[in-house]
């Protein structure tokens, strides 16, 4: 069980894992409801019809008891707000981690969509980055975005491959 070393080249700024849920419980992650997925479109909507600007935005909410809120929220935080309404109005369950963060096992095979066993193989066979905290391996939600991100261009450019070939056959693709 050879542990993949880690560079420790400092924090990753920015990761995108759309469209899969990451939780840190141990319950599965739960699709927005029916009704959550319009109100997000309609929300979505209703924000990109703003006018497009460069820094902070100024926020009003106003719930229906009491007088509303304003603040101001930085636009890393706006943008990824409107990821997660998109997310949402997509019908996907989406969580926020840090990336930081550390993973169980359990949680990255799913963040994955692999199983458990096949993620162990991939740990001792070095593919993937892991700590260990006593018996129990950890790894590191930046590792399993990098993964993940190979693993998904591997497959587009394995896609790209099969439809040449299909066009150059005359297969109608």
């Amino acid at each position: 069980m050879a542990q993949t070393p880690r560079a420790r080249t400092g924090q990753v700024a920015d990761i995108s894992i759309t469209g899969h849920a990451v939780r840190m419980s141990s319950t599965a992650p739960t699709v927005p409801s029916k009704k959550a997925t319009e109100q997000a479109h309609a929300a979505l909507e209703a924000l990109r019809a703003l006018p497009s600007r460069r820094g902070a935005r100024d926020i009003r909410v106003a719930t229906k008891q009491g007088k509303p809120v304003e603040v101001t929220v930085p636009r890393e935080a706006f943008d990824l707000f409107m990821e997660i309404l998109g997310q949402l109005a997509s019908g996907h369950a989406v969580t926020i981690v840090p990336v930081h963060g550390e993973l169980t096992t359990q949680q990255a095979a799913e963040l994955l969509n692999i199983s458990r066993p096949y993620l162990i193989r991939l740990l001792d066979d070095g593919k993937i980055p892991y700590s260990k905290v006593g018996t129990h391996r950890r790894l590191r939600v930046a590792d399993v975005a990098a993964y993940k991100a190979q693993r998904d261009a591997e497959h587009a450019e394995a896609q790209r491959e099969l439809t040449r070939e299909a066009q150059k056959l005359k297969l109608g693709y």
